[in-house]
């Protein structure tokens, strides 16, 4: 499902400024399933499904599938309507260096709420 994130960001004007200073690797992991996702100037430029064990990342987002497949709802539920209240109650996990993460909060907050717009994505096939 992910695989179309970097169209739907790279086609948001808007998005691409906000994120114009940030470049930056992280990893948003949806079940067993890694995205290594690279970001030069608030682009999307790479995303690997599964890049490998030594592909670095400064931050991770870690959720299970049912989770992100909760938090992708296009109205979700209280809990899982935000990265922040995923963490607090114990059903994501935010790790690593996130500096970048914080500082460009607005930026990776609309960006990893992308997927709820069910014209953009598939919520079938791909494993994440």
């Amino acid at each position: 499902m992910l695989d179309a994130l970097p169209a739907a960001v790279n086609s948001r004007p808007q998005l691409v400024h906000r994120g114009r200073f940030l470049t930056v690797d992280f990893r948003l992991t949806v079940g067993a399933v890694a995205h290594d996702i690279h970001i030069h100037q608030g682009r999307i430029t790479d995303l690997r499904i599964d890049g490998g064990l030594l592909r670095p990342w400064r931050f991770q987002i870690a959720a299970a599938r049912e989770v992100w497949e909760r938090f992708w709802e296009p109205m979700p539920a209280p809990g899982y309507h935000d990265i922040f209240a995923l963490t607090k109650s114990g059903h994501a996990v935010l790790e690593g260096d996130l500096l970048p993460f914080m500082s460009n909060l607005r930026y990776f907050k609309e960006m990893i709420a992308l997927p709820r717009d069910t014209t953009l994505f598939s919520k079938e096939g791909s494993g994440g």
